[in-house]
C-alpha cells in the first residue's frame, strides 16, 4: 500500500515516518509531497486544527492518487487564550521561521510566573482517500506540560526547545527522538490511526 505525508517539512515527515514504522507499517511505501513536487501547496486557512488537516489531506489525496495522511498540530498556551494555536507555525509573521516564534512566545510570556506557564501541544491527523471529503478520518493527540523560559536543547524542531512536558524537568528538544516519540502529541494521534487502519483491514 502507498500512502503520502502531505507535508514539505523534512523534520516532520522524518518523525512521522518513524513513529509509523514502529506501528507494523514497514511494509507500506510512505511518500512525502517533496515526491510529488508538481502538487502545488494548499492554503491552510481552516478555523481549527481539523479543518486544516482535512483540507491538506483531500488535496494532497486527490493531487497524488493515493491515500493521504495529513498532520495540523501547534501549542496552546493557557495564559495566552490558546494562542498560538492554528497560527503556531506563522506565530511572528507569514514568512517566520521557529526561532522567530519562539522568540515572540517567549517574550510575551516573559513576565508570567510558573503556575501560569500551562500549555499543550495538539495535533490533529486526516486520513483521506481520492473518494473526497465523506471519506475523512480524524484522529487527536495532546501532550500536556508548560513553557519555560528560554530554550533548551537542539533536538526536534518548532517550540520543542520550550516545551516541558508534564512529569519532565527536560524539553522535549532535549529527549531522545525514541523518548519524545513516546509520549508526544503526534505519536498519539498516529497511534489513533493505526489502530483504525488495524481494525479496517483486520
Amino acid at each position: 500500500m502507498d500512502i503520502v505525508l502531505a507535508t514539505r517539512n523534512r523534520k516532520k515527515a522524518e518523525e512521522m515516518k518513524k513513529i509509523l514504522e514502529q506501528g507494523a507499517m514497514s511494509s507500506v511505501n510512505i511518500f512525502t509531497l517533496n515526491d510529488f513536487p508538481e502538487c502545488p501547496d494548499v492554503k491552510e486557512d481552516g478555523n481549527t486544527f481539523e479543518e486544516n488537516a482535512i483540507k491538506k489531506a483531500v488535496h494532497a489525496s486527490k493531487c497524488t492518487g493515493i491515500i493521504a495522511i495529513a498532520d495540523d498540530s501547534g501549542i496552546e498556551v493557557d495564559a495566552l487564550n490558546g494562542a498560538p494555536g492554528i497560527f503556531s507555525a506563522r506565530y511572528a509573521g507569514e514568512s517566520a521561521d521557529d526561532r522567530a516564534n519562539l522568540e515572540k512566545l517567549l517574550k510575551e510570556m516573559e513576565h508570567l510566573p510558573y503556575e501560569r506557564r500551562g500549555a499543550r501541544f495538539v495535533c490533529c491527523i486526516a486520513l483521506a482517500s481520492q473518494d473526497g471529503v465523506d471519506g475523512v478520518r480524524t484522529f487527536f493527540g495532546y501532550a500536556e506540560g508548560r513553557i519555560g523560559t528560554e530554550p533548551r536543547g537542539k533536538k526536534g524542531f518548532g517550540y520543542d526547545p520550550v516545551f516541558y512536558p508534564e512529569g519532565y524537568d527536560i524539553t522535549f528538544a532535549e529527549m531522545s527522538e525514541d523518548k519524545k516519540n513516546a509520549i508526544s502529541h503526534r505519536y498519539k494521534a498516529l497511534k489513533e490511526l493505526q489502530k483504525y487502519l488495524k481494525e479496517k483491514t483486520g
